[in-house]
């Protein structure tokens, strides 16, 4: 199946794994939608919602970007229907937008706190909440979320509880729209990498250069994201899925590809349950 034609709402898609979804869809010639707050240029990040634009019809898509902000309802609902009204409609939703401080409870001002909550957990709830009612006349809607599984893990909130709280809060919308939207045939799901992906968050956040050099590149999961929007909405919808096991279970063997560095080893990331069994060949860490 093709997304040639299929209008794509994608939040914080000016640059890293949002722009890379993006671009995968733009190659089948589908309607990209490039939600972020990315005007102009930042001194260290790169790319604005008009460098992605130019990417994305340069691959072969047609884009609108626009100035969103997720955290103020009426700049999503604003967006959505100049979305509606330049395509016609909406078929998938992307949920990447997202904030991330990883500092303990002590360690955490207010003020960033309410910024992930605003961004990750309650922007995540008002984009589906703005795109469902046009996602209902789609012929295959998926929303999609880019949070982790929820493994209630001590482990995963003791370092950093306010952050993962803000992760989980995305991956709880999945959990209750997808029951929610069942009858309508709206797929929700949630992607999340094994190892850590190559994007500025990475290497401005946590580990600088030589981190890029252990993770695996966007194409991983701008590939998932494609193979997940292929499926039939109806039946396919729940689920708390991990890159490259899901790729596998789709007939991908080769995931040397997708590594920055083919002889660094592979970072693992957050929130992947241990019970989580990488596919055959895939060594972590």
């Amino acid at each position: 199946m093709s997304l040639k034609g299929k209008t794509l709402f994608v939040t914080g898609a000016s640059r890293g794994i949002g722009l890379a979804i993006a671009l995968r869809a733009a190659r089948d010639g589908a309607n990209i939608v490039v939600a972020a707050k990315t005007a102009e240029a930042h001194p260290k990040l790169p790319g604005t919602i008009y460098t992605a634009a130019a990417e994305i019809e340069a691959a072969g898509g047609k884009a609108l970007p626009l100035v969103v902000d997720v955290r103020e309802e009426a700049s999503v609902q604003e967006a959505v229907e100049k979305a509606v009204a330049t395509f016609g409609g909406i078929d998938i939703c992307v949920n990447n937008a997202s904030a991330i401080s990883l500092t303990g409870t002590l360690s955490t001002d207010m003020k960033r706190y309410d910024l992930m909550h605003q961004i990750n957990t309650r922007g995540t709830f008002v984009t589906s909440k703005a795109c469902i009612p046009y996602l209902k006349k789609a012929e295959n809607p998926h929303v999609l979320m880019l949070s982790p599984p929820l493994d209630m893990s001590p482990r995963w909130f003791g370092p950093h509880v306010a952050y993962t709280m803000a992760k989980f809060g995305m991956s709880m919308c999945v959990l209750g729209m997808a029951e929610e939207f069942k009858s309508d045939g709206i797929a929700f799901n949630a992607l999340w990498p094994r190892t850590g992906i190559a994007t500025a968050a990475i290497q401005f956040a946590l580990t600088g250069e030589e981190g890029l050099k252990h993770c695996r590149t966007v194409e991983i999961m701008a590939d998932a994201a494609h193979a997940i929007f292929e499926k039939p909405a109806r039946s396919f919808s729940g689920n708390f899925l991990i890159d490259d096991t899901f790729l596998y279970g789709e007939g991908v063997r080769d995931f040397d590809r997708y590594k920055v560095d083919p002889a660094a080893t592979l970072m693992p990331d957050f929130f992947v349950p241990e019970d989580s069994v990488p596919p055959p060949g895939v060594k972590i860490g």
